[in-house]
């Protein structure tokens, strides 16, 4: 993936894992959270900043809200296509969106959303640092 300096979405495509399923075949509902976390990592990425070297800085994101609205049904094998992309940013917080599709057949699988703030080692919230777009994103989005 190209990198930028504020990106705004990415696509990541990846296949259900047989270790991801459920004894029915169908992927177990509380596989997708790592999904998710896949997607903000690699929009992160997408920046030249690998989450490591966010924490080696001291900078950390926790998850504060996630919702998702299941819609049909992975099974293993199928080749999955993960849009995430944010929504709105703060001085302290990111909002992200996601959609997941079955790439063969194009349907929606699940759409989400979360919600993550920016920490220091503390605990304490602390401000997204301006080279992740801290002030340019809270004004431009």
């Amino acid at each position: 993936m190209a990198q930028s300096p504020h990106p705004k979405e990415c696509k990541l495509n990846f296949r259900v894992r047989y270790v991801e399923c459920d004894p029915m075949g169908f992927l177990h509902h509380s596989r997708f959270l790592p999904f998710l976390e896949m997607g903000r990592t690699e929009l992160l990425r997408m920046t030249g900043v690998s989450y490591r070297e966010l924490e080696e800085r001291g900078v950390l994101f926790v998850v504060t809200k996630i919702t998702i609205n299941y819609k049909r049904p992975a099974k293993y094998d199928d080749e999955l296509e993960l849009h995430t992309r944010i929504i709105k940013q703060t001085h302290v917080r990111i909002d992200h969106a996601y959609e997941i599709f079955n790439v063969a057949t194009r349907e929606l699988l699940c759409s989400a959303e979360s919600t993550i703030a920016c920490i220091g080692r503390d605990g304490q919230v602390q401000p997204i640092p301006d080279f992740l777009g801290g002030k340019w994103a809270a004004e431009k989005l």
